[in-house]
């Protein structure tokens, strides 16, 4: 492995002021782990610490209107990586001890120096089923489409392979870590990003969501999309949750 290359993946959960209680509440609730203490300047940051493992999920309170989400690439080399992605196409958003990084379609990342993570965790027993929450599915511009997934896969220098559905691409991140990468072309709006739930059983993770507060918007072949009393939009995704892959 390179200095640039990444050597672990942290999902963060952009949360609006106004929803950070309800939302920290609903995702420990929902993955099961504890949420750390609050750490920042303003204290706007936190983890959600799993039972066993590396954390791979933290939150962050911020003054967007909305809720979002973005990737946290960790790093041994973080001045040869952020050289590196700027010739792969990012912009340098901000540099506050971090790289804050735009990709070419408009998705906000982080790169981040590597503290040693190398246990992901294991999926949560629902006691019907198992579940996950393992997933950035990457919502791009339908005219970036093409320049987004050649960047995903120059700046980590991991394979992206088309989906038999026209509209999906998958960047193949090694199975030893525990955060997946979905690209998905939207027919219209910008770039955006949000989770996925990877579960066996999508019905039995759906209603136990409900339980906790979620509300279902929509569904498709192999996915429903849900709400969350926090107002996050998030799937629940037919994959195996200990590889991520579909069912």
């Amino acid at each position: 492995m390179t200095a640039t290359a990444p050597s672990w993946l942290t999902l963060f959960l952009d949360i609006p002021h106004a929803n950070h209680q309800s939302a920290c509440g609903f995702w420990q609730a929902a993955t099961g782990y504890e949420l750390s203490s609050l750490r920042g300047e303003d204290e706007e940051f936190a983890t959600l610490i799993p039972p066993c493992g590396d954390a791979h999920l933290r939150v962050q309170r911020t003054r967007a209107e909305h809720f979002s989400a973005h990737l946290d690439l960790h790093v041994a080399d973080l001045d040869a990586a952020t050289d590196s992605a700027v010739r792969a196409g990012a912009d340098v958003v901000a540099q506050p001890g971090h790289v804050v990084m735009r990709s070419p379609a408009g998705l906000l990342f982080c790169l981040v120096r590597g503290h040693d993570e190398t246990t992901p965790a294991s999926s949560g027993d629902r006691g019907t089923h198992r579940s996950f929450t393992d997933q950035l599915t990457i919502d791009v511009a339908h005219d970036a489409w093409d320049r987004e997934k050649t960047f995903w896969s120059d700046l980590t220098g991991w394979t992206v392979t088309q989906s038999a559905r026209p509209e999906f691409a998958r960047l193949h991140t090694p199975p030893s870590l525990p955060v997946r990468v979905l690209l998905q072309r939207r027919d219209e709006g910008g770039t955006s990003g949000h989770l996925d739930i990877a579960t066996d059983n999508r019905s039995a993770e759906v209603e136990r969501l409900i339980r906790l507060g979620a509300t279902q918007l929509g569904h498709g072949p192999t996915w429903t999309v849900m709400t969350g009393p926090d107002a996050s939009v998030f799937c629940v995704t037919d994959r195996t949750p200990a590889t991520g892959l579909l069912s």
